[in-house]
């Protein structure tokens, strides 16, 4: 095989960490992938252990190389994307995590959040950093962690901690850690800190001093797409790192969307839509976040507005492991189609609270229309509904903020296999649903940055000729029986509010 023939991409994401090996046309060469642990101390904390993320991160790049048969001369660059907004704080001298990583979905910070917001409101830091004050995002969990465990906050202010997503952590010790280790994110990743200037793509000190950050603790701030370092010891090692993204910002490159007007949405653990704004800021007034989209190189940094919804495919483990109701997440197809349609119940999974395009850190989640008629096939349908539902609410916000009215919806992710829940989409969108060939995009789109930062691909446009599509769903539903169901879900949603007092 000729040297450099393929990129790798380590996905480290909210259930598991997997290692994708692609070739020239964006084709899957091969793929491992290992689960880790899920940690709940208390209702509303959501943990991981950095230190099994790390060693299943290394298990998954060995195995991947193994499936395929390669060697490290075979990969030309690594690009790592990663589950956003989940925050690890950890020794800059030795590597030791100094509590758990807190992750996206904890709801811990309300207190820091509603203490933020007493003075200005929940768009106190909008203007900066296109985000509502919300527990969702990583500074306040530093904040929590500086807080509150023992000798944090002054181990934080000389420098002898350093913080970082998911997506520092893991260069950091790929490029040597704490043997030099570069200490490094990129412009998505940091857009979710609401500790970044969105307008000058570099932290700022009023939201440092506002959010209670030290400075000393931050990465540098780099491009999605440019050599990093490289690794320094193992089956990859001398490889550059070359591409960084989080994990939507990642599916968002690897579906092609680099025009304004185009967007996608990503179906995993929770669903994540973004629509490409170009290299204008659009501001939301329909609760979705403006965000950094990608920023390849030294060109400008491209935006987008994003729409967040907190809890989709973790709802089909929560039927899978809180409650038993299937036996693998695959089995909710089946389940669901047992029945006709969702016996007169909606299952809204604010399990974290509301995100886009409500924004409400006290609700919690509810099942309502009950009746003795339900059955375990009606709460797995409306479970899937509840996915189909929530993105239109977010489709809805979309189109108000940009006055673009979407033609058609990409789609991506572990839940696009789900023929049931594809065709309701697009029943209750009223816009076909498009599945590409390559439906792991966000594998694909950090793989996609460390080799345009390396020259496997010379710019966007030999990118979007790899996008195939492989399905399209037409909606079938009518007009009215639409607007009816879509009513009864909104009216649904509001029995979550103001659960928590």
């Amino acid at each position: 095989m000729a040297e450099g023939t393929y990129v790798a991409a380590i996905d480290q994401g909210t259930t598991s960490s997997r290692c994708m090996i692609f070739g020239r046309q964006g084709n899957v060469v091969a793929v491992d992938q290992k689960e880790h642990e899920q940690i709940y101390p208390r209702p509303g904390w959501v943990e991981h252990n950095p230190e099994e993320i790390w060693q299943r991160t290394q298990e998954v790049v060995q195995g991947a190389l193994d499936k395929a048969g390669l060697r490290r001369e075979n990969i030309a660059s690594v690009g790592i994307t990663n589950q956003r907004e989940t925050a690890v704080v950890w020794y800059r001298r030795t590597g030791k995590p100094i509590y758990n990583a807190i992750v996206w979905q904890d709801t811990r910070t309300d207190q820091i959040v509603n203490e933020l917001a007493r003075q200005g409101g929940q768009d106190r830091l909008r203007d900066k950093t296109g985000l509502p004050l919300a527990t969702y995002f990583s500074g306040p969990k530093v904040r929590w962690i500086l807080d509150n465990v023992p000798n944090a906050r002054e181990a934080g202010q000389n420098g002898e901690l350093i913080f970082g997503n998911i997506d520092t952590f893991l260069i950091w010790w790929l490029t040597g850690g704490p043997n030099g280790g570069v200490h490094v994110t990129d412009v998505t990743n940091a857009s979710r800190t609401m500790l970044m200037d969105l307008h000058t793509l570099d932290w700022d000190d009023e939201l440092l001093s506002t959010v209670g950050v030290p400075r000393a603790m931050l990465p540098r701030i780099a491009s999605s797409s440019e050599v990093y370092g490289h690794i320094a010891a193992g089956p990859l090692a001398g490889a550059p790192v070359a591409g960084d993204l989080g994990d939507q910002q990642a599916a968002t490159v690897g579906q092609a969307c680099y025009s304004v007007g185009e967007a996608k949405n990503t179906y995993g653990t929770g669903n994540f839509m973004l629509l490409n704004t170009g290299t204008e800021l659009v501001p939301s007034r329909s609760g979705l976040l403006t965000t950094v989209a990608y920023k390849m190189g030294s060109q400008a940094a491209a935006y987008a507005l994003e729409g967040s919804i907190a809890i989709t495919g973790a709802l089909v483990q929560w039927l899978r492991d809180n409650l038993g109701l299937i036996q693998t997440s695959s089995d909710v197809e089946k389940l669901a189609s047992s029945v006709q349609d969702n016996g007169g119940i909606y299952f809204v999974p604010a399990f974290s609270g509301l995100f886009a395009p409500y924004w409400k850190n006290d609700a919690r989640g509810v099942i309502v229309g009950l009746t003795r008629y339900v059955n375990k096939g009606h709460i797995a349908r409306a479970a899937l509904e509840a996915t189909a539902y929530q993105t239109r609410e977010v489709l809805d916000a979309m189109e108000a903020d940009s006055g673009v009215s979407l033609k058609a919806l990409k789609v991506d992710g572990g839940m696009v296999y789900n023929q049931g829940l594809m065709q309701f989409q697009a029943d209750i969108l009223g816009v076909p649903v498009i599945r590409p060939k390559v439906a792991e995009t966000t594998a694909l789109g950090a793989a996609y940055a460390a080799g345009l930062a390396t020259g496997f691909w010379s710019n966007l446009e030999d990118l979007r000729q790899n996008w195939q599509i492989d399905h399209t769903w037409e909606p079938k539903m009518d007009a009215t029986a639409r607007d009816q169901q879509y009513a009864m879900w909104k009216k649904a949603v509001t029995r979550t509010f103001d659960w928590i007092e």
